[in-house]
């Protein structure tokens, strides 16, 4: 069993030891009221939606008033709206530039975020996502009204192309006056504080996490004679679909009982087909086209090996769902992958045609011992992630927060001038301007003015 998940998780900050856990379990928690804020929500459907959705929910069963901030969708998704279980989301007027992601607005943004977080009351902002400039905008809202703030990273970025450049930029500016940042692996935790140029005690790991339930194994007897591997991915070249290209025609030739059942759309598609064309494979290799996430486990459970051939992975949360369904996992070596599962539950790869090959065979040949157990993967699975699990984490993040001093705006002025000769001073003329609008905006509408709405219990709120 791999560190990261050998007791039962990773490290929710410096100073997280399981013996102060318990202890602060004891503790009465106090109620804190939490504005998630991110570009990428529902109705869009991904790995941050799916994170901010779960863990507001555990947040809100916690006794914590969460709601959620984020843009609108067309065509009417728009206002305030209430999801069920009672989390309340702002969909907020603003255009998408691309990917639903919000065209950078720095001080537009600021009157209707203060407007919300006075109407709630709000003590933290927990932003999501570095491409999400409603996130990196979010926090320097709040830190300009006072507001406590958390970040989650949840992706990987390099160093030398021109639009990571100009996002770790942005980000070490964003970051540089922050209570606490959180990413979803140790490697991305490595990633983030270079990319940023953050202090490693600021930086705490809580990884994603599953309804263990929602992907039990198929207990149906599987079909004879015949191995299915599944794979459920964008088709985009990050997602490594290039690699399953080249290794599909070299299994199916040494294999003659194994089919590929793929999942999911993009702008690979095309490839694919072509290949499957090119070398005769119609009955063997199956494109179902995209799958909606609450058919993932009836696509999982259709197979008995899974296989990822990701370029870049923070986490891989579709490894996870595909352990708890039952499958054996064959994955790259890329990013936080291998921290996911223990050895016994996947076979690592190099991004690499060849040693993708190899992998499969070793996870085939593993698989035909009848070594694997579907339900024993499933409830080692159930027993590592869990978001309760990562609610406590989160929230012992956020008191660990709203314990730090906030510092004043020459402390603020002085971070932001420590980000680079020349970005330094363009970010102190930005949170100059920005506290100066701010001003102006307390001058025209005092807060005292704003309606404050109240603040429900969980038994109060609306059942949806």
């Amino acid at each position: 069993m791999r560190d990261v998940v050998a007791d039962g998780g990773v490290d929710a900050g410096p100073s997280s030891s399981r013996g102060e856990a318990v202890a602060e379990s004891k503790q009465p928690r106090r109620r804190l009221r939490i504005a998630m804020i991110s570009d990428f929500f529902f109705p869009n459907v991904g790995g941050v939606e799916g994170h901010i959705h779960m863990a507001s929910n555990e947040l809100l069963k916690r006794g914590h008033k969460v709601i959620v901030v984020t843009h609108a969708y067309p065509p009417n998704r728009t206002g305030v709206r209430w999801l069920p279980g009672g989390l309340k989301v702002y969909y907020v007027p603003y255009a998408v530039l691309a990917r639903q992601d919000t065209l950078p607005n720095f001080f537009s943004l600021l009157p209707l975020l203060r407007q919300i977080f006075i109407r709630e009351r709000i003590e933290l902002v927990h932003a999501h996502q570095a491409l999400s400039s409603m996130a990196h905008e979010g926090i320097l809202h709040a830190r300009t009204m006072g507001i406590r703030a958390v970040f989650t990273d949840h992706s990987l970025f390099g160093f030398a192309d021109a639009a990571s450049i100009m996002t770790n930029k942005l980000l070490k500016f964003v970051l540089s006056d922050i209570e606490h940042v959180i990413c979803v692996s140790h490697t991305g935790k490595e990633n983030t504080v270079l990319r940023a140029a953050l202090d490693p005690s600021k930086v705490s790991v809580i990884p994603n996490a599953i309804v263990a339930a929602d992907f039990t194994p198929d207990t149906a007897a599987p079909q004879p004679g015949k191995i299915t591997i599944v794979v459920l991915s964008r088709l985009m070249y990050r997602k490594g679909i290039d690699l399953l290209i080249a290794a599909i025609p070299r299994l199916c030739a040494q294999h003659t009982d194994i089919h590929f059942l793929i999942g999911g759309d993009g702008t690979k598609r095309v490839d694919l087909e072509q290949m499957r064309e090119k070398y005769l494979l119609h009955d063997r290799v199956d494109l179902v086209g995209g799958i909606r996430p609450s058919d993932a486990r009836a696509h999982l459970v259709r197979g008995h090996l899974y296989l990822n051939t990701s370029l870049t992975e923070a986490f891989g949360t579709g490894i996870i769902e595909a352990a708890s369904a039952g499958l054996f996992v064959v994955s790259t070596r890329v990013g936080g992958v291998p921290e996911v599962l223990p050895s016994h539950l996947i076979e690592l790869a190099e991004p690499d045609e060849d040693d993708v090959v190899r992998a499969v065979n070793r996870a085939l040949t593993f698989f035909r011992s009848g070594a694997h157990s579907p339900q024993a993967a499933h409830d080692a699975v159930a027993k590592f992630y869990s978001w309760l699990d990562v609610a406590e984490r989160v929230e012992r993040v956020y008191f660990q927060a709203m314990q730090e001093t906030m510092p004043d705006a020459w402390d603020r002025l002085c971070a932001y001038r420590a980000c680079g000769p020349l970005a330094g001073l363009v970010f102190v003329i930005l949170a100059a301007v920005e506290m100066m609008f701010f001003h102006i905006l307390e001058w025209l509408w005092p807060a005292v003015e704003i309606d404050v709405v109240p603040d429900w219990s969980q038994e109060e709120r609306p059942a949806l």
